[in-house]
């Protein structure tokens, strides 16, 4: 039953046009081409990966961080209570007023104080400043270093200049040594990433994160299994030519170097939109959906490669409003880029200050969704 059902998953015109199978892909005279047993490499490079990126944040990250003047403000705590630890933990970490005002008949305390409460609660499970930009400061050295070896790895290859040249050949094009390297180690420091995303800085986007690393883990290694190669390497490298810009631009917003941030960020949203608004959709996808079916008819591996090149170009469409509302932001004048995927830190004043519009609000019979309103007068830091 089992192996029936295998080879109808594997079968020939599932994943390649009529005419080509598996067949093609098998190694000879002297000829290489990838197999689906590579693929297990990619876990001990992922785990490599997670090694190397502590040894790394502790012994050039930290001192980068200190040498830029990272510092983190100090945190006040939240005084232990079980009753309200308990709702914070069990319910919600932004209660209504109405539950305000219970906790603190329950509890003893002024209305203030356990507004106070919750915002040094939630303050504690942010994380730091220093975490951020160890986080920001690794990425910024893979991306930089990727995007630089998939330029020596393309630039001499005749589809990097035309890519109609992808598929000349398909699927017996062999797999040339640096391809297997270039796409092992990209493949692995996303498996890495899918590893480490419980315990790396949370955004607003975190949901999209994840459906962003499943989409290229799985498109890496469908492009891998079924010789998609040429394809998959011109991709990895249009993701990796903004990445790094964005990555320390973040490190700079840490260490408070604003106008670096501001312009490094600017570059960071130009060559995103020309690499993932431009280059993306209208040359490589063009020539991964319409310029194929001039060659072969359609065929489900098509349509899967093709889907997943869809869901990453609407989360690049996605990412690029958020990138563009930062950019206008700081254009008048601000005095600097904020993430707005980046959940900010509270202030005290802040607090007393929701307190008092809350309650107004709420004496009207109005409440914005239980959650805190933003006094718009402070300026607050990722």
């Amino acid at each position: 039953m089992l192996s029936r059902l295998g080879e109808l998953i594997w079968a020939d015109w599932i994943w390649f046009p009529e005419g080509h199978g598996w067949a093609d892909l098998k190694d000879h005279d002297g000829i290489v081409f990838p197999k689906t047993q590579d693929l297990w490499a990619t876990i001990p490079i992922a785990l490599c990966f997670l090694v190397i990126r502590k040894i790394f944040e502790r012994t050039v990250a930290t001192p980068l961080a200190s040498l830029l003047g990272v510092s983190d403000k100090q945190r006040v705590r939240a005084r232990p209570n079980p009753v309200l630890e308990s709702y914070f933990c069990s319910t919600s970490k932004h209660p209504t007023q109405s539950s305000i005002e219970s906790l603190s008949k329950q509890t003893g305390c002024s209305v203030r104080q356990v507004q106070r409460w919750f915002r040094r609660r939630r303050n504690q499970d942010r994380p730091s400043k220093l975490k951020k930009f160890q986080e920001a400061s690794w990425r910024f050295t893979f991306y930089l270093l990727a995007f630089f070896a998939g330029l020596a790895v393309l630039i001499d290859k005749p589809w990097f200049y035309d890519m109609k040249q992808m598929w000349d050949g398909f699927p017996k094009m062999p797999l040339l040594p640096s391809q297997y390297w270039y796409y092992v180690i990209e493949l692995g420091f996303y498996v890495s990433l899918l590893f480490s995303i419980a315990s790396d800085v949370k955004r607003k986007d975190f949901k999209e994160q994840i459906i962003h690393h499943v989409a290229t883990i799985s498109l890496i290694s469908f492009s891998w299994l079924v010789n998609y190669i040429r394809a998959g390497t011109l991709i990895m490298l249009v993701h990796d030519a903004s990445d790094y810009l964005m990555e320390s631009a973040k490190m700079f917003n840490y260490a408070g170097w604003r106008k670096t941030c501001n312009f490094i960020f600017t570059m960071f949203a130009a060559v995103f939109i020309v690499t993932r608004l431009v280059i993306l959709p209208f040359w490589i996808i063009y020539t991964t959906w319409v310029y194929p079916l001039t060659l072969y008819p359609p065929f489900l591996g098509f349509y899967f490669f093709n889907g997943l090149m869809l869901v990453l170009q609407a989360l690049h469409i996605f990412w690029a409003v958020l990138i563009v509302r930062m950019v206008i932001k700081f254009l008048p004048g601000n005095d600097i880029v904020e993430d707005e995927r980046s959940d900010k830190e509270e202030t005290e004043s802040e607090d007393d200050d929701n307190g008092r519009e809350q309650r107004g609000k709420f004496m009207n019979g109005y409440v914005q969704n239980g959650h805190s309103l933003l006094n718009n007068n402070h300026n607050k830091k990722d």
